[in-house]
């Protein structure tokens, strides 16, 4: 039996938290209880800090690289002002400037226009907006709100539907 250092109630071996009062069952008091965190001295020298993102610079001979997930062959983008993502469906009459029907796009749940992709000259950059497709856009992550730019930058993973890519920049 395991007595509760705060409340003095006897717990059954091998339970972490006490039956009674909630608190957890560590040690035979209070203190021990609450100074259970290994503390380590500072190195500066153990861990460095790199950047995680990739720059967000697109300068304008550019191209994007975009890898899809399970397919080996890259797909190359040479962006104009807004260029839309999406699956051509002979049933519509507007066509994406990238047809990602070829990559299972329709399985995937990627919509016929889906997202897109904008390229700002003043800044050299660019931007992915979802254009309030049915399964969501998502950058890194974070599902997009709809009609709301982010800054899309080299390395980036986008999800469109089930649809992943990787999006890299090559001069």
């Amino acid at each position: 039996m395991k007595t509760c250092p705060y409340c003095g109630i006897s717990n059954r071996e091998g339970l972490l938290f006490c039956v009674e009062c909630g608190r957890q069952l560590v040690g035979k008091t209070a203190t021990e209880a609450v100074s259970m965190t290994k503390t380590f001295k500072p190195q500066t020298d153990q861990f460095t800090v790199h950047a995680t993102w990739g720059t967000a610079r697109f300068e304008g001979n550019s191209q994007i690289v975009m890898h899809i997930r399970d397919f080996t062959e890259p797909v190359n983008i040479t962006p104009d002002t807004r260029t839309i993502m999406g699956r051509y469906d002979t049933s519509s009459t507007q066509r994406p400037d990238l047809d990602l029907t070829p990559f299972g796009a329709l399985e995937k749940g990627v919509s016929r226009v889906h997202a897109a992709i904008t390229r700002n000259e003043d800044t050299d950059t660019l931007n992915i907006v979802d254009l309030g497709s049915a399964n969501g856009t998502h950058l890194n992550g974070q599902r997009l709100i709809p009609e709301q730019p982010r800054v899309l930058r080299d390395g980036d993973e986008i999800r469109l539907g089930k649809l992943v890519a990787h999006i890299y920049f090559k001069s």
